[in-house]
């Protein structure tokens, strides 16, 4: 991980000021209740970033992210990988959250690319983060070190796009838990995003992209100026932004088109040396077309082409229902792709910010910011995978079929399709964000020492309101689709109709392409809704101290306060309470959670400036949180940082971090499901129950035990160069998992009572009525890993006196060594080296390589991921295989080729009278890299033919833009 020194810019008038701005960050921990100063103390606030602003802070101690304790940044236990303004604008990323999750620290994130088919779910186009691929609701984010109010779904996350883009002064990722020094949700780390709150003058930034295949044309334009006033007490600051993603509306590049799936061997038996699981290309559906097919009795293979036309549908060479090889594939894949490859948004952020110094004891900020995003997002096509039950009578039927029936004595057969008579369903998400926060911070001195204090209260409210376009409704659809001739006038009409002549009900013919009217499609689609409101509201105050000094140096206590309230409301639709969509079917959850905090934090220098001790320090930090829906809970932290010489810097730290059950895992209201078979273990027979997904409040807050160690080199004999080494494990306990049906009433027969809390049976008979499934603590993990981040500068005077500018080395590189996966139930897994959706690769690198001088800057971006495999646990064989088990599957290819892919970006920079004007530019993906295919068969629909979280979809992408200072 990166010591935070290397936050500087990375053009360094000399290596020697690099070494003075060594800034570290520190998280902390360790029980103290020693104070009972029970005021409070200030969050991790912005440190300078900018060489200039280094200058400032030279010789001053600092607040580091992870800290509350204004102190040196070299004492800081906890690694910070920090990135600068500088490297942000030099990517001019699409947006700020596509740079920071190259990061390998950052692995799994929500991003609009792989949720764009979370219709249902509500999760499209939205950016939050995820470190260490523990879930994205175990990465705390913060804005200035406070928390905002979540804008993405019912987990209360926070989306990356609401928080003002080009404010942003730089971006500290602590990776560790930071749960004492934070809060709740800290168990993999912090990202805190650091604004620039003291911009003085007007700057303006103008900037557009395209892929090399002409489409997701990207636009931005940004605004922001800053004013000081009554002599530099005062400052006033507004931003505004716009930013236009017009998207990628089908999978329409080559590699999505090669039919690549896993499928499940037909010839495979428990000893025949065959794999279970095949992977193949040219894959595509046994039972379902865009002009439908019938999947049984003697009819079964016949299919309807444009207008209705039959054919004879050609299974190909290998056939493993509901898949095969070769035929007609094509059929289905050409389909199935039509889904967006990108979504498109749009999205504004405004700001305005005032802060006014009144004294020294008094300083006072105030801001509000409101962010509007919209995504809008094309799914695919209705489908029906063989499930349909269609009458040999219908309407619509071919006449040649409906003898060929008639002469089989067939009355009603089963039938599959892609509705492609009707447009594409999707999401249409608009997200509006309101956040206002005023801050109060000062100094005053005290029993004969300076303390330093701060409070804020915080209001969000998010809006979202969430759409599920062009849907069917699924009475009208089964209505619809039964289609009979009226026999007094001979017209096509709904069966329905016969009995009740005005239900308005319009017919719909499902056999072939091209044969429905306007009117047929619009009785059938509507659009499914929700409308929810998420609130917070946030009071802290702190207070923070050096009281006294060892023999090494200052001792640091800080403590404090908080108290925070979360809500959740909302509605929806009628039809969407009784499940009446084909998608969408949104549910609202109501309800609210309040938490109350006390934390403390030590630091204490132990020895300073001794043969072999140059440096030991000490530093704790404990909080007592109670919440209103599961307890108290106390988490801790406590961190040494060990230098032998100046050159050599060692640390660890050990912390308890806590994620408390949200939102949604507590509320979500009940989706039912009815009529869903289950074994009852108390009888012996199968029940019919219902079904229903739902939160509770019988839940506690998870645990995570997290150890690190570290060690970080600057050596004074190799001037500029700064490396750093860290291992960690984290270990979670009562992880919150939801249990399919099946294994909630098995718990219960086995005697625990939290599950037969869920499970509904018959007082009298014992039959199973209803299963709730509810989540339950009771998974676990442990992810082992190594960070390396080392940065080289060198200016090039040292090379040349004449020669202008520096050159900048860095790498940061994560090592996933292990993180299993424990259900509770079930098998276990290590998701490490695992590249698919589920899991991480071994390794992730980030390398670049940059030239800094006052006119120009370019930059080499390396990019890439370890080659992996579908799963662990699989064994990879042709022939002479093993038998598969549950736990061993056979596959005839486990392997996953990893990635590497080149940037480019330049900035040229020239002033005019008064002001300066940057040009710049940037390519992503430069040789076009085509992303790897991976499969997610064989139970999936093959909707997207790789791993959007993991390889590039886009291809080569350019961007240009100009920026303009006054």
């Amino acid at each position: 991980m990166m010591d935070i020194s290397l936050i500087s810019a990375s053009y360094q008038k000399s290596s020697a000021r690099a070494s003075t701005r060594s800034w570290h960050r520190s998280t902390s921990a360790l029980a103290l209740a020693l104070v009972a100063l029970a005021i409070t103390l200030q969050p991790g606030v912005a440190l300078a970033q900018t060489a200039d602003a280094d200058q400032k802070v030279q010789g001053e101690d600092i607040i580091v992210t992870g800290s509350r304790i204004a102190r040196d940044g070299s004492q800081a236990p906890t690694p910070v990988t920090v990135v600068g303004r500088d490297l942000i604008q030099a990517a001019a990323p699409e947006n700020l959250a596509d740079f920071v999750n190259q990061l390998p620290q950052l692995a799994g994130s929500s991003t609009p690319r792989n949720t764009n088919l979370g219709v249902t779910s509500g999760q499209s186009g939205f950016n939050s983060l995820n470190l260490r691929d523990l879930g994205v609701a175990r990465t705390l984010v913060l804005i200035d070190g406070r928390r905002s109010v979540g804008s993405s779904d019912q987990r209360g996350l926070v989306d990356i796009n609401t928080i003002p883009q080009k404010l942003v002064q730089r971006v500290d990722i602590v990776t560790g838990g930071a749960s004492a020094v934070y809060g709740s949700d800290a168990v993999a780390g912090v990202v805190n995003f650091i604004t620039d709150t003291k911009f003085t003058g007007v700057k303006s930034e103008v900037q557009g992209g395209i892929t090399r295949y002409g489409d997701d044309a990207t636009y931005q334009a940004s605004l922001t100026a800053g004013i000081d006033f009554s002599d530099r007490r005062g400052h006033l600051l507004f931003d505004a932004e716009y930013a236009r993603n017009e998207g990628v509306s089908a999978v329409n590049r080559d590699w999505g088109k090669t039919g690549y799936q896993i499928i499940n061997n037909p010839a495979y038996t428990a000893t025949n040396g065959q794999p279970q699981r095949l992977v193949a290309t040219s894959v595509g559906f046994t039972n379902i077309v865009p002009g439908g097919i019938i999947t049984n009795t003697k009819l079964k293979g016949t299919t309807f082409g444009p207008g209705g036309v039959p054919t004879q549908f050609n299974y190909g060479s290998v056939v493993s229902d509901p898949w095969m090889i070769g035929g007609d594939w094509q059929a289905s894949n050409s389909v199935v792709t039509t889904n967006a490859l990108d979504p498109a948004t749009k999205r504004y952020n405004i700001m305005l910010r005032g802060d006014y110094e009144f004294s020294s004891s008094l300083h006072v900020d105030a801001s509000f910011s409101y962010s509007d995003s919209l995504t809008v997002n094309l799914c695919c096509h209705e489908y029906f995978l063989g499930n349909l039950t269609m009458k040999a009578d219908n309407a619509f039927l071919p006449t040649a079929v409906a003898q060929q029936a008639a002469a089989l004595g067939i009355s009603t057969f089963s039938f599959g399709k892609f509705l492609t008579d009707l447009p594409r369903f999707g999401a249409r998400l608009d997200r509006q964000v309101y956040r206002g926060v005023l801050g109060l911070n000062g100094k005053f001195d005290a029993l004969g020492i300076g303390w330093t204090w701060s409070a804020y209260g915080q209001h969000g409210e998010a809006i979202i309101d969430e759409r599920a376009t062009n849907v069917t409704n699924t009475a009208r659809f089964l209505q619809a689709i039964d289609a009979v001739r009226n026999p007094s006038t001979g017209a096509i009409v709904c069966r329905s109709t016969l009995t009740d002549p005005t239900n308005g009900c319009v017919p719909f013919n499902v056999f072939g392409t091209g044969v429905n009217s306007p009117q047929a499609a619009a009785y059938l689609l509507g659009e499914a809704s929700r409308r929810q409101k998420l609130t917070q509201d946030v009071v802290e105050a702190q207070i923070s101290a050096h009281p006294f000094s060892t023999w090494a140096g200052p001792v640091g206590i800080a403590t404090g306060v908080e108290h925070r309230v979360e809500k959740l409301s909302g509605t929806s639709d009628d039809i969407s309470k009784t499940g009446g969509w084909f998608a969408g079917n949104f549910l609202p959850t109501n309800g609210s959670y309040n938490v109350t905090e006390e934390f403390a934090e030590l630091d204490v220098p132990l020895a300073k400036d001794l043969p072999l001790a140059s440096l030991l320090n000490f530093n704790g930090a404990v909080r007592f949180t109670n919440y209103s829906t599961s307890g108290a809970v106390t988490t801790w932290k406590a961190g040494l940082v060990y230098s032998p010489i100046k050159d050599i810097r060692i640390r660890v730290t050990r912390s308890r971090d806590i994620r408390a059950p949200n939102l949604q895992e507590l509320y979500q209201a009940a989706a039912c499901l009815n009529n869903a078979p289950v074994f009852n273990p108390f009888t012996g027979i199968n029940d019919t129950a219902r079904e229903c997904s739902t939160g509770t409040t019988n839940l506690k807050p998870e645990i995570a035990n997290t150890t690190a160690y570290g060690i970080v080199l600057q050596p004074r004999m190799i001037p500029g160069l700064t490396a750093s080494v860290d291992y960690y494990d984290i270990n979670i306990t009562d992880g919150l998992i939801t249990y399919a049906r099946d294994v909630i009433v098995n718990n219960c027969f086995a005697g625990l009572q939290s599950y037969c809390d869920a499970v509904i049976r018959n007082a009298t008979t014992g039959a199973i009525l209803q299963v709730n499934r509810v989540p339950f603590n009771a998974a676990s993990q442990v992810e082992r890993g190594i960070d390396i981040d080392a940065s080289y500068t060198r200016p090039l005077s040292d090379i040349v006196a004449s020669w202008p500018g520096a050159v900048t080395l860095r790498y940061v590189g994560a090592h996933y060594i292990k993180n299993v996966l424990n259900p509770g139930v079930g098998l276990t897994s290590d998701l490490a080296g695992n590249n698919t959706s589920a899991g991480v690769p071994s390794w992730r690198h980030y390398i670049t390589l940059a030239y800094n001088s006052p006119a120009f800057t370019g930059t080499i971006t390396g990019r890439g991921i370890s080659a992996g495999v579908y799963d662990n646990s699989f064994i990879q064989c042709t022939s002479g295989c093993p038998t598969s088990t549950a736990a061993n599957t056979t596959i005839n290819n486990n392997q996953i080729p990893g990635a590497f892919y080149l940037d480019l970006a330049a900035t040229y920079r020239f002033r005019t009278k008064g002001s300066k004007i940057e040009v710049f530019g940037a390519i992503s993906n430069l040789f076009n890299r085509d992303p790897v295919p991976v499969s997610r068969g064989p139970g999936f629909l093959p909707l997207v033919a790789t791993n959007p979280s993991l390889y590039d979809m886009l291809g080569t992408t350019f961007r240009f833009g100009i920026r303009a200072s006054l």
